[in-house]
């Protein structure tokens, strides 16, 4: 950006450009590349070691009664999914799990909002709902168009930001679950232990459901997966005002 500036002896105003060139950063950055597969082990281990806990009482309701609006009781849950052999193990590579994986997150979000990410990663309403209905026109084959590129598109953002709500979420429930005592205050955001364990256990199945539709749509596009290995190309990205 170019700044004036004024000769000495009155002459004419001239501006004084600014010549230093652009900052490059890559597409995706290390930081976010980090923390995206920091994310696939903690993230398996964390769902399997709690259907393991999950496996130990599958019921979700008051004192042995089962809410009857709730359609996910009493599921029998295959081996092979389960992780940590019995409920006390299973608890403790939870709980020990849990504690990484709050901090990948908290250093990826602290990362998204420092650099400016979140501008283009984040989905902002009044910018991306219209895009984001174009594009789940296009992907219902409704339309045979998609709406101009972006670097995500505003489907892709909902579905980003969603899941990190979702994430925030199932933290908040799980330490209610964790301590229900203690941090009462906090179960009774959710309807009491038993309430947040219902949401826990919804959050896990909305998780898994992104997860399944982030893999479809990374095999339709296999150079994306190569971007979150290797940043993709530098581009210039705009200087901090």
């Amino acid at each position: 950006m170019s700044e004036p500036s004024s000769d000495t002896e009155g002459g004419t105003i001239e501006p004084v450009r600014d010549e230093s060139p652009p900052r490059l950063r890559r597409e995706q950055p290390l930081a976010i590349r980090c923390a995206h597969w920091l994310n696939v082990p903690l993230l398996t281990l964390m769902a399997a070691s709690g259907l393991q806990i999950l496996d130990a009482y599958p019921n979700f309701g008051p004192r042995g009664a089962l809410y009857s609006w709730f359609p996910l009781q009493e599921a029998d849950l295959p081996s092979w999914l389960r992780f940590g052999g019995w409920l006390a193990g299973a608890r403790h590579w939870h709980f020990a799990l849990a504690w990484f994986l709050v901090l990948n997150g908290a250093l990826y979000l602290a990362y998204v909002f420092a650099s400016g990410e979140w501008r283009r990663r984040l989905f902002l309403p009044r910018r991306d709902t219209r895009n984001a209905l174009r594009m789940f026109a296009y992907y219902s084959l409704l339309t045979r168009t998609p709406p101009p590129a972006d670097f995500y598109n505003g489907l892709q953002r909902l579905a980003y930001t969603s899941a990190i709500v979702i994430g925030i979420a199932m933290v908040l429930s799980g330490l209610a679950i964790y301590k229900p005592v203690q941090l009462h205050w906090l179960a009774a955001l959710f309807g009491g232990y038993d309430g947040a364990r219902v949401v826990h256990f919804t959050g896990l199945c909305l998780l898994v459901a992104f997860v399944v539709s982030h893999l479809v749509l990374v095999a339709s596009h296999p150079r994306e997966i190569v971007k979150m290995i290797n940043g993709g190309a530098r581009a210039a990205i705009d200087k901090p005002s």
